[in-house]
């Protein structure tokens, strides 16, 4: 790979190899903060509210499966210069024709979800206030107007300080509860018991995989790690943000082992069981917990909406960047720019035309069932959108588009393609069941 001459503010040459330092984290921070919603809470609650600590273990190797992809994507903008939508174009036009309808559908939907996820816990926690509809829509006003205003080093604060109350709460409740460590440790022993199959794949894939995943590489950039020398403190970043993502696995599963398991609780599906888990508290612990608890609701749920916001938005841009652009020119030009390119990508027309795509039309979901055919393609897009992610980088990583130091292992490769393999089985099942 060639080097670049180009300096950090200190004076050193930025091709010099970084050594890792937590002093450095915060596109981890990011991602965990983002990837983790409301209803990968609840999913994992049911899990433990049925099968107690026994799917413990896919919680785990889910921690792993996540590492290796989100360190494959920060990999490919770091060795390569060249971002990962500038990769899925040199595959074909098909993945271009992919992410089109994906990215627009997609929006639309997620807009309206994120923004009721968002509203859920202050409507909770003032209920003589207004209603679902009028928090939903402020909640997404202000995300517009914070992503829109402020550039990554402020982002990246609030998203730590936002994952920082996620990880008290969570952590708190979970200890509330008292955990039974012996259980908890012999459902490291992987176990599948009858009916299990479908929840454990879920815990494995599910819980903070997402199309965040793939704009972990634009957040690395935005950071200004912009080549091979910042490959160690991107895998200690990364590792750092699953980590934390298993932490909130664990956690959820256990209250739902300890709290709902025993007693039989039922959860509403999606992210109004967080609501009924919030009344379980109360009556279990007071309203001084559950009222803690809901407000680490909307941490979660909030930090998904602004990180959502921010990080599609930025490969929004660069596909409109990558579309209008020559394919051989494209790389040249973005090659080591860093955070530069974050930030002129944060102030063009497109980062912010997606901006107001996320924001405005889905709010008039918010009053209408959503229509039948949207729900279809939003789920057969969604369900592609993950072993979409895992094969092409496969593909990339294993190929002469990326210097052969950094290509994959063998290690790499087994781990990418068990997770192609994984999504790819959640995929049909998730297009399965639509409700077709």
């Amino acid at each position: 790979m060639a080097e670049t001459s180009a300096t950090t503010g200190t004076g050193e040459p930025a091709s010099r190899p970084r050594r890792s330092s937590w002093k450095y984290i915060g596109p981890g921070i990011v991602v965990a903060a983002t990837g983790v919603g409301a209803g990968d809470l609840v999913a994992t609650l049911i899990a433990g509210s049925k099968f107690g600590y026994t799917l413990m273990w896919a919680a785990v190797i889910g921690c792993v499966v996540k590492i290796s992809l989100a360190e494959a994507a920060g990999r490919w903008h770091l060795a390569t210069g060249r971002t990962l939508f500038d990769g899925w174009r040199s595959l074909g036009p098909w993945t271009t024709v992919y992410f089109a309808i994906y990215v627009v559908v997609w929006g639309f939907i997620y807009g309206a979800t994120a923004m009721s996820s968002s509203a859920l816990p202050i409507v909770a926690l003032f209920p003589d206030g207004p209603g679902l509809k009028f928090w939903a829509i402020v909640t997404g006003l202000i995300g517009l107007a914070f992503v829109w205003f402020n550039r990554y080093a402020v982002f990246e604060k609030v998203m730590t300080v936002l994952i920082g109350i996620m990880f008290v709460v969570v952590v708190y409740v979970a200890a509330r509860v008292v955990p039974d460590v012996g259980a908890s440790f012999a459902g490291l022993l992987p176990v599948l018991p009858d009916g299990s199959l479908l929840y454990t794949l879920g815990l494995i894939g599910g819980v903070g995989g997402t199309i965040t995943m793939a704009a972990y590489g634009y957040w690395v950039n935005a950071k200004g790690w912009s080549n091979a020398s910042w490959m160690k403190v991107m895998r200690l970043d990364n590792r750092v943000a699953y980590i934390t993502t298993g932490v909130f696995v664990v956690a959820m599963l256990i209250v739902g082992a300890e709290l709902l398991h025993a007693s039989q609780v039922a959860l509403t599906s999606g992210d109004r069981g967080l609501v009924d888990l919030g009344e379980v508290l109360e009556d279990r612990f007071g309203t001084g917990t559950a009222k803690l608890f809901l407000v680490g609701f909307f941490a979660t749920s909030f930090s998904s909406l602004i990180g959502v916001w921010h990080g599609v938005s930025l490969m929004f841009a660069d596909f409109v960047e990558r579309f209008r652009a020559p394919a051989a020119g494209a790389a040249k030009t973005e090659e080591h720019e860093g955070a530069r390119s974050a930030e002129r990508r944060q102030r063009s027309l497109p980062f912010r035309a997606y901006l107001l795509w996320l924001t405005f039309p889905p709010m008039t979901l918010l009053w209408l069932d959503e229509p039948f055919g949207l729900v279809i393609a939003y789920g057969v897009l969604g369900a592609f959108f993950m072993p979409f992610l895992a094969l092409t980088l496969l593909w990339l990583l294993n190929s002469s588009r990326t210097p052969a130091q950094w290509r994959n292992g063998v290690v790499s490769n087994l781990m990418l393609a068990l997770s192609g393999l994984l999504f790819v089985v959640l995929c049909v099942q998730q297009v399965r069941e639509l409700p077709w």
